[in-house]
């Protein structure tokens, strides 16, 4: 019997952050795109984050929960993912609870069914915690991701304990995955680490991959992952797929059929989802996604991609671009000293902004920010290895970490309340929390404009029809032909009992 692989689309979110800075895609691309994301089977649309909801609001001027509303009336079908690093909400420290309660009611509220909690050191009991919060609220699914990243503390034994704690968790976790954001595993470390995860999770507790094409190494380990049963791969549609993106869809599936899979994607409509996308990139000037020469020296150092591409800069700009590869080493060493945290956000930058400073010094640590001395008294949660002794004695000595040595506050509603408005809504209430005033002003100024669909300046006379036609349940069939365009909408009348949701087709 031929394998069943199916696939979560990550284009929106994690291929817009890979190769577009998080900025590239706008509510009039999601509502221009989503009618054909919808028709090709997709288990789920990774799509959004606190992050991207920020951006929303600095970049675009748009309400972020307008578009998570206007992408579920668009994508009946299919469940629409929010990822959340850990117990945190648009800032990189963790947040109160009060917040990440509040944020998981609001995006489940306003169309979210899968949440996706990823803790970038991999702490459980903060995953554990933020699982339970998204259950008690309301999520349909709950995904926990392991961050994978090499050196002498992420062995498979490292993970097959988290993966334990998890699968000790049935009532609050669904699905795990492996979560590799750069691009660093193997199909030789994939036989090993699949087989190790999938036994300690059990038969009822589903592993999917996540792998990013850093290294080029994604695709095949992909196969091999299929080869060992995992039957959920994550993947993007050109050009928001291969460079520092995940593998392209097209040819994900070719390979997996040519290996006798059965592969549950309609390719056809995503041909215009990729074509809108490819206009918008030539349009914008945003780059387009291309398969990356294999680094060896990147397995040494993890720095991302775009990372890269700062430092480079920032060391000419400084007049001290010969000193590129002492940077690498320092931040390989600086690494090691703070307990391998994993080169994601915002540990990468963490990292990288103290190897400068090292370099920078008359002496190594003379110079700490603010965000790595929190992260030494362990705002960030435990590192993965113990801090070397000496820099963390070097770093707890000084001033600045005495000031910063406070209890985080952990505010009621009603505190939060009394501070930004008594009557203003929750999702007001969030956004006015973590940004700064003028910015959600300025969103929420546009929001109640009358331009478009909602304000959210959706212009084009076909985004608004689909829109509106997505918008109005009693419309069960839609047919449109103009000037060589072709469009057919349609609903099932049929409701899940006791979810109210519409089912569409």
């Amino acid at each position: 019997m031929a394998k069943r692989i199916r696939l979560i689309d990550v284009t929106l979110r994690d291929g817009n952050q890979s190769l577009w800075s998080a900025i590239g895609i706008d509510t009039r691309t999601v509502v221009e795109v989503a009618p054909w994301l919808d028709r090709s089977g997709f288990k789920c649309i990774d799509f959004t984050t606190s992050t991207h909801m920020a951006i929303s609001v600095r970049y675009h001027r748009e309400d972020p929960y307008e578009k998570i509303r206007l992408a579920r009336q668009l994508m009946p079908n299919t469940p629409l993912i929010f990822m959340t690093t850990g117990m945190r909400f648009i800032t990189w420290e963790p947040a109160p609870r009060t917040i990440i309660r509040l944020a998981m009611r609001v995006v489940i509220r306003h169309g979210i069914r899968r949440i996706q909690i990823v803790e970038p050191m991999n702490n459980m009991s903060a995953l554990l915690e933020a699982a339970r919060i998204a259950r008690e609220e309301g999520a349909e699914t709950v995904v926990a991701g392991l961050v994978y990243s090499i050196s002498p503390v992420h062995t498979d034994e490292f993970y097959v304990r988290c993966a334990e704690e998890l699968a000790r968790e049935p009532h609050l976790i669904d699905t795990v995955y492996i979560k590799d954001p750069s691009g660093l595993l193997t199909p030789e470390r994939v036989q090993t680490i699949v087989p190790a995860l999938q036994r300690a999770l059990g038969e009822d507790m589903p592993l999917e991959i996540h792998s990013h094409c850093n290294m080029g190494m994604a695709p095949l380990c992909y196969l091999k992952a299929a080869e060992l049963g995992v039957e959920t791969v994550h993947t993007a549609i050109p050009p928001l797929a291969e460079g520092t993106s995940l593998p392209s869809i097209y040819r994900t599936v070719a390979n997996l059929r040519e290996l006798g899979c059965e592969v549950e994607i309609d390719l056809e409509p995503l041909q215009h989802v990729s074509e809108h996308l490819f206009r918008l990139a030539r349009r914008k000037g945003y780059p387009i996604g291309q398969p990356l020469e294999y680094d060896v020296s990147y397995y040494r150092h993890q720095v991302p991609g775009g990372m890269i591409t700062t430092l480079r800069r920032h060391l000419k700009e400084a007049g001290a671009e010969h000193r590129f590869e002492d940077v690498l080493e320092e931040i390989v060493r600086v690494r090691a000293e703070l307990g391998y945290p994993i080169m994601v956000t915002p540990y990468s930058q963490l990292v990288a902004t103290q190897a400068l400073m090292n370099l920078e010094s008359r002496e190594r640590y003379e110079k700490v920010p603010d965000e790595v001395i929190k992260y030494v008294l362990g705002r960030y949660g435990p590192p993965p290895a113990p801090i070397d002794p000496w820099v963390k004695e070097r770093v707890l000595s000084l001033p600045r970490a005495r000031e910063l040595d406070v209890p985080i506050a952990e505010p009621t509603l009603e505190e939060l309340r009394r501070e930004f408005g008594g009557t203003i809504p929750d999702e007001e209430l969030l956004l006015r929390w973590a940004l700064p005033g003028d910015q959600v002003d300025a969103a929420l100024a546009r929001k109640t404009g009358n331009v478009g669909v909602n304000g959210n300046g959706l212009s084009h006379p076909l985004t608004q029809l689909i829109a509106e036609v997505a918008r109005r349940p009693t419309i069960s069939f839609f047919h449109f032909e103009k000037d060589g365009i072709r469009l057919t909408l349609s609903r099932q009348a049929t409701h899940q009992a006791g979810t109210g949701r519409t089912q569409g087709t």
